[in-house]
């Protein structure tokens, strides 16, 4: 049964930030055939996940950590898959429910979720557009790129289709002369935008992105730490010729003519030598008049025969809900780097493969998995090596987390008529949070705090606003409510901000300071207090 402060925060949260009711979901259809056959597929990838995971803990005499509760387990798969912690009437619809597979109901519902597209598409789009996050200028691509990564994650395509259009979209060889001018259709062509059209540029992105390799550093020399040759990163580069602008020509007709044919060759800058595409395994297309280089790209990129690219999928994303990579980084494919459970990572690309590029199937495998449920509070000292996966890592909450549970935890919503839709300059609370809380870092176990950003957490507006008594619709609404005892309210402060209830020597300290008013004495002052506290806690900026 429902505790009286579960049942206040319950009615609270039925409205979810998308407007959508939660807390009375209509009954699940009865899954096909091929949708409990794909389940079936997603647990024997889990299955063999652990199994391979569990024979490497046995050689090393590694002794895993305990598995996560329900709670804990929720609020982990709804931050990986939803980008935010969950409501709290979804919360204890999910403890409520005695069903054998609810975890498994939970990570569909979430995958059918408005949320889960939103957030992948945030995370792809910072792989895909990292400059957006350090230039300013190229916050304008933005919204139209990632408005086209929400439409692929609406139609679930798949990841190999997703790659195709990405390398094969038309470019105007004008947007040269303005690379930050906006598109009326939504397509990608603000990737090339991003890389100024540079086929330098496109080659060091599409590399790390989509086959896991940094080439970048045999740009101007043979690679000092790796086997990759200068003439090696040109000649991949060499792909993108046709989008490269002639400085030596009028703008217009020649241009369109370059794009149009796609580009046959690329000089190694410095030298007298000439380049025709080549792939990275070293073998050349015998490219035909009418060949597109970028299609031929794109046909040798997501082939099944191609060993990069299903590896460095899968491994980027393993990272993404591990926190670290089999192969880490995550984009560091090298003989010096090598996989720490090799059988593994080929294990994720057969079946990534074998199941169409289908990110959901994947995900279905890894959060179905033991591996993924266990905790991350360390029980044993032969869980310290992160790489062994003996316990969950924890991870920093993006910025785009930490404002999205802020804002579900204290009933916050945006208005969306503020927002400014060329994404520049957008001064709206969550725009403006998100600027100041970017992190650079990719390592989302390694996430660091400014100064700035601790002072913004603690005396900020939009924090300030979210735990105060004058603007907080889930603190107005407990403070005020007549029938509730103060242990009831410090525990819907919790379930609200933690997914949890508090342990006994927490509500006991903190019932203490509540009802003594605090400093001010006051105790809806002192309940404020509280969940300021709590939303400044590392429990809460941490998925843990």
């Amino acid at each position: 049964m429902k505790s009286l402060a579960g049942i206040v925060l319950a009615g609270l949260f039925v409205l979810d930030q998308s407007g959508l009711c939660l807390a009375q979901p209509a009954p699940a259809a009865a899954p096909s055939t091929r949708d409990a056959a794909l389940a079936d597929d997603a647990q024997r990838l889990a299955d063999k996940i652990d199994e391979i995971i569990a024979r490497r803990w046995k050689a090393e005499q590694v002794i895993p950590a305990a598995p996560v509760d329900d709670a804990a387990f929720m609020r982990r798969v709804t931050l990986d898959i939803a980008g935010k912690i969950p409501a709290v009437s979804d919360l204890h619809e999910f403890l409520d429910d005695s069903a054998a597979y609810k975890r498994r109901h939970l990570v569909e519902r979430l995958l059918e979720s408005p949320a889960y597209i939103t957030h992948f598409s945030s995370v792809w789009r910072a792989v895909m557009l990292p400059e957006a996050d350090t230039d300013l200028q190229m916050r304008a691509l933005v919204p139209g790129f990632e408005a086209w990564l929400r439409k692929q994650f609406s139609a679930n395509a798949s990841f190999d289709a997703v790659v195709r259009e990405i390398l094969t979209v038309p470019v105007d060889p004008r947007l040269a002369a303005n690379p930050l001018q906006p598109q009326s259709d939504v397509t990608p062509v603000g990737f090339y935008q991003a890389k100024q059209l540079k086929p330098e540029n496109l080659a060091a992105g599409t590399a790390r992105m989509f086959l896991g390799v940094r080439i970048e550093c045999a740009q101007c020399h043979d690679h000092p730490f790796d086997d990759w040759k200068r003439e090696q990163f040109w000649g991949y580069a060499a792909f993108f010729a046709g989008v490269e602008r002639d400085q030596n020509a009028a703008a217009g007709a020649l241009d369109a003519i370059k794009e149009l044919f796609g580009g046959r060759s690329l000089s190694i800058p410095g030298t007298d030598k000439r380049v025709v595409p080549t792939y990275l395994n070293g073998d050349s297309p015998q490219l035909k008049f009418r060949d597109s280089p970028r299609t031929i790209l794109a046909d040798w990129m997501i082939s099944e025969q191609n060993a990069y690219f299903a590896r460095a999928t899968v491994n980027r994303l393993w990272g993404q809900f591990f926190g670290i990579g089999i192969v880490n980084p995550v984009d560091d494919f090298t003989a010096q780097n090598p996989p720490s459970h090799p059988e593994l990572l080929d294990e994720l690309a057969r079946q990534f493969v074998a199941h169409k590029f289908d990110f959901k199937f994947l995900i279905r495998a890894i959060t179905a998995s033991k591996t993924y449920q266990l905790s991350s509070r360390e029980s044993d000292k032969s869980q310290q090596n992160p790489r062994l996966f003996a316990r969950m890592a924890l991870k920093g909450l993006s910025a785009g987390q930490l404002f999205d549970s802020i804002s579900q935890a204290t009933g916050f919503h945006e208005s969306v008529t503020n927002r400014n839709p060329f994404g520049m300059m957008n001064n709206t609370p969550r725009e403006e949070f998100v600027r100041m809380f970017e992190d650079s870092n990719e390592t989302i176990t390694e996430r660091q705090t400014t100064i700035l950003q601790a002072l913004s957490m603690m005396n900020g507006q939009f924090v300030a606003d979210a735990t105060g008594l004058e603007k907080s619709a889930a603190l107005v609404a407990i403070a005020d409510f007549p029938l509730m005892t103060t242990p009831e309210r410090i525990e819907a402060l919790y379930l609200a901000a933690f997914s949890r209830k508090p342990r006994p020597d927490e509500l006991d300290r903190l019932v203490l300071y509540v009802d003594t008013g605090g400093p001010a004495k006051d105790t809806r002052k002192a309940l404020s207090d509280v969940f300021w506290a709590l939303l400044n806690s590392s429990e809460f900026l941490f998925n843990r």
